[in-house]
């Protein structure tokens, strides 16, 4: 974050799309730079481009438009999403014989945040992309209205992330927001008023990421970064393990965790006994935080009266994640009391809520002309500026872990789950230090696999949207649904 979040500062202004050509054919032409130098990403590659092709020239020919709802896992995403329209899809429509327009490119939604910890010149070049940026945490009728006209009245298709956020998971899709489904059926209400004839449909993408080479040793040398910052020895010998050492056992004979000549299955089981042992290290250090110092109350009980402490009769690895569901629901609750907000909805919904409320309590509607704040209005401002900001650090803590499940790593211990988890661990101590949980270590060259899914057509949805209020919701909460499913279907496993 910026330090300006730690003082009063006038509302946060709506950032209109101004999609201006040049800037966009700067960055298509120094993209594959970008991704050398500045990304772990080695190659990119994609399934059913093909699909993407044919939509891309139905809809240069007036017939529809589409949204594509990608996956969010990591950072990298839009990127990924850039490479895939400006080289993969002319690639293959040069194959097939199509003649597109171009650029090939698409309108897109982003979080009126981003500008907040990248700096307000990714806000400008958002803008000149032809990006439209959205309030998370609120009703942004401005946001919502900007991103409906692109979707009926843009020159591109549209892009967005209906997860919201990345949850650092190859292979878990968070909820899906209902956001994309509601702009998919306004899309087809604006259309049908206008006496348009185009169709509306909604085409899933899947992103995924592999390493080239599996980074053992990065990993193993990043875990040992983590011990001593957590105050545990690398070398202290371990007298108990979770019980679930003999299920890794199992797992390693169907999904090989080492892919390298020179590692073997007892390594590969200390390297989980040791990210078990920190998970569970750090988590007691994080309870007793909240306890000591925020007089917060644990829950000592989980199903069947079985006791958190001792474990007796549930797995070590549920004990873990019903510690953890209890330890983000106590961390939400501490900025939910400050800013007096309700503890409702799920995990997601509450950190948007708390997002909100901070950035209201730093971006003041009463300080939109800062000449006209005294001094001590300025001054007291500042103090509830800082106090929010900090109360939001407990909210960042939770949206780094929503996604996070004490089985991830081992229903199938590959490579990739060992480092998603490790990272986020990393994310977590990175931010209780106060350095920076933007400049992750990169544990090794990737590549990545994005899967064009067969499009979810909202106009054949459209006759029960339109019936009456509840058959509004139903259709929105069915389609939303069905995008999930669709897209956690493009989860494929490694081949």
């Amino acid at each position: 974050m910026t330090n300006e979040m730690k003082q009063a500062q006038p509302p946060l202004e709506f950032i209109p799309p101004a999609l201006n050509p040049l800037v966009l054919q700067i960055v298509q032409q120094v993209l594959p730079l970008k991704l050398r130098f500045s990304t772990p990403i080695a190659q990119i590659e994609a399934d059913n481009v093909e699909s993407l092709v044919d939509l891309y020239r139905q809809f240069q020919e007036h017939k529809i438009r589409f949204l594509m709802a990608f996956r969010h896992p990591n950072v990298d995403d839009p990127l990924c999403m850039a490479y895939l329209l400006s080289r993969l899809v002319p690639k293959v429509a040069q194959q097939q014989g199509i003649s597109l327009q171009h650029p090939i490119h698409a309108h897109f939604i982003y979080d009126r945040g981003i500008p907040l910890w990248a700096g307000e010149q990714m806000g400008w070049l958002y803008s000149r992309l032809g990006g439209t940026p959205i309030h998370r945490g609120k009703s942004d009728w401005r946001g919502l209205r900007s991103a409906r006209d692109l979707f009926v009245n843009g020159q591109l298709p549209m892009a967005a992330a209906p997860e919201g956020a990345t949850n650092g998971h190859n292979e878990i899709i968070s909820p899906l927001e209902p956001g994309i489904a509601q702009l998919g059926f306004w899309c087809a209400e604006d259309l049908l008023k206008a006496g348009r004839s185009e169709q509306v449909l909604i085409v899933p993408v899947g992103i995924k990421y592999y390493y080239v080479e599996s980074p053992w040793n990065s990993l193993e040398k990043l875990l040992s970064e983590l011990e001593t910052d957590s105050g545990l020895s690398v070398e202290q010998e371990h007298s108990e393990f979770p019980h679930e050492e003999s299920e890794l056992d199992d797992s390693t004979q169907t999904h090989s965790i080492n892919h390298s000549q020179d590692s073997t299955l007892k390594s590969q089981k200390l390297l989980y006994r040791r990210l078990y042992r920190l998970s569970e290290h750090l988590l007691g250090l994080m309870e007793e935080f909240y306890t000591r110092f925020y007089h917060q109350t644990l829950p000592t009980v989980i199903e069947g009266q079985v006791s958190v402490k001792s474990g007796s009769g549930v797995s070590a690895n549920e004990v873990l994640t019903a510690r953890l569901q209890a330890l983000l629901n106590v961390a939400l609750q501490v900025a939910e009391e400050y800013f007096d907000l309700p503890a409702k909805g799920s995990l997601i919904d509450r950190c948007r809520r708390l997002e909100q409320a901070g950035w209201d309590s730093i971006y003041r509607e009463d300080f939109k002309s800062l000449k006209t704040v005294s001094a001590v209005e300025r001054g007291l401002g500042d103090r509830i500026a800082e106090e929010a900001n900090l109360r939001m650090w407990h909210m960042r803590l939770v949206e780094t872990f929503v996604a996070v499940t004490g089985r991830y790593v081992i229903e199938k211990p590959t490579v990739e789950r060992f480092a998603e988890t490790t990272l986020l661990l990393w994310d977590m101590v990175t931010r209780i230090k106060g350095d920076n949980p933007f400049n992750r270590p990169q544990l090794g060259k990737k590549r990545v696999k994005m899967t064009i899914g067969q499009p979810l057509s909202v106009s054949e949805r459209y006759s029960v949207y339109q019936t009456n209020r509840q058959g509004a919701r139903q259709a929105v909460a069915d389609l939303t649904q069905d995008l999930q499913q669709t897209m956690e279907s493009l989860i494929v496993p490694r081949t």
